[in-house]
């Protein structure tokens, strides 16, 4: 079974924020998959479904962004997934916006969602795609906690087509194949 985790911050304020990049790629992955993420379960909201013959859950932790991997945890857990069979979605300040990238494993870069599941599965051995957001020209969290502008709006969207894109490739092939196609 497979575990795609799109991160964001729960309700309509910070809705289409630059935080929710990663609820925005899994939402859009749903609509192409036909996985209705409708399950209020494990402090999130849960999908589960069919992708090419393969077991796949899809969730967004309602946790707020800082607390994400308390409610990844809880669904690793109960469904025994292993983490190798785990992709988390999110936005990332160090890529320009409309750039994608998608990695293995590493450390947090400073984005404390990823940093929590990181803390709550013990491992850093978590495959990610990354969704750039660009550098912010004020506040961080004011930066973060927007709207992407205009100039930028269409390169993030974008980048969560590519992104719902990759995770498809990802189930189809495998990571390291998706990986040498999206990056």
């Amino acid at each position: 079974m497979k575990l795609i985790v799109g991160l964001g911050n729960p309700g309509k304020k910070y809705d289409k924020t630059r935080h929710n990049m990663g609820f925005m790629a899994v939402d859009l992955f749903s609509e192409i998959s036909q996985i209705d993420i409708d399950k209020e379960v494990f402090s999130g909201l849960l999908g589960r479904g069919k992708v090419f013959d393969e077991d796949v859950l899809l969730f967004k932790p309602t946790t707020y962004m800082n607390l994400s991997g308390t409610a990844v945890s809880q669904v690793v857990h109960y469904f025994k997934i292993d983490v190798s069979d785990i992709i988390v979605i999110y936005d990332d300040m160090a890529l320009a916006p409309g750039n994608i990238r998608l990695r293995l494993n590493g450390s947090s870069g400073g984005h404390k969602g990823i940093q929590n599941i990181i803390d709550q599965l013990g491992t850093k051995e978590i495959k990610r795609i990354r969704i750039g957001i660009g550098e912010p020209t004020y506040d961080t969290v004011d930066f973060v906690l927007s709207k992407p502008g205009k100039e930028e709006a269409p390169l993030i969207d974008e980048a969560i087509v590519n992104a719902a894109n990759a995770i498809k490739e990802a189930l189809k092939s495998g990571f390291d194949k998706a990986m040498n196609r999206f990056n």
